[in-house]
């Protein structure tokens, strides 16, 4: 029986979530922007089914990329250099989390970003902490992702690709991005054989707290990022 919050009840201690579901830690409570927040820092973060009660989570281990050491593939990089694709920061942010809501995943039906968490995450990008990378092809939005961040912690929640790489060509961008703006760490949260091939790697959750500790107590402002902050070209390098 896993514990339920109650109001304002904070978070149980993060050893007590589950091996198996590996990280559910507790459910109920909301999906308040001083809710999110609270969770984030402490390493915890929502994932559940429309109809569902809200379930928090704390996997143990942890999925993370360093900005510095995403991978890129040859054919990623060919498509980079192109100058095909256009790259933005933040200039959409409700269409971006409405194309991964509605990105078909395979071994899925439905989706987890239901319309309830569609709206908490808005209004998190209106108080300057959610951020959305976009991709476009002829001006059309054809990928991107979208996340958190705190201090210099970025925490991925979904991304969606309707051409090839797109949604890598947004993982890159802001990689690069994250890497000049001092951020030390990506969470990706889960396991996935995608976001290893981009680098990632899983860490002890103890390692993965004591690092996200240090980086949510960076001093900084919340704010939209500058649109086109990953817009410059990609060295030939």
């Amino acid at each position: 029986m896993i514990p339920w919050l109650d109001g304002k009840a904070p978070f149980p201690p993060l050893e007590r979530a589950l091996l198996e579901p590996n990280g559910l830690l507790c459910a109920g409570g909301d999906l308040s922007p001083p809710r999110l927040l609270n969770a984030y820092q402490h390493g915890i973060f929502p994932w559940y089914a429309s109809g569902e009660p809200i379930l928090w989570w704390s996997p143990d281990p942890r999925m993370v990329l360093d900005p510095g050491e995403f991978r890129i593939s040859r054919s990623l990089r060919r498509r980079l250099r192109s100058g095909r694709y256009q790259v933005a920061l933040d200039r959409d942010f409700a269409a971006v989390i409405r194309a991964c809501a509605e990105a078909p995943r395979a071994g899925q039906n439905g989706t987890w970003i239901s319309r309830e968490m569609q709206h908490a995450y808005w209004q998190l990008a209106q108080l300057g902490f959610a951020h959305s990378v976009e991709t476009r092809l002829d001006g059309v939005l054809v990928g991107g992702l979208y996340g958190v961040a705190i201090g210099r912690m970025f925490y991925g929640e979904s991304m969606f690709s309707l051409a090839t790489d797109a949604s890598k060509i947004a993982a890159a961008h802001l990689a690069r991005f994250l890497v000049g703006e001092g951020y030390g760490m990506i969470d990706c949260q889960m396991n996935t054989a995608h976001l290893a091939s981009l680098g990632a790697r899983e860490i002890p959750r103890a390692v993965f707290m004591k690092r996200l500790r240090a980086l949510v107590a960076v001093s900084w402002q919340p704010g939209t990022w500058p649109v086109d902050g990953a817009s410059q070209p990609w060295k030939q390098n």
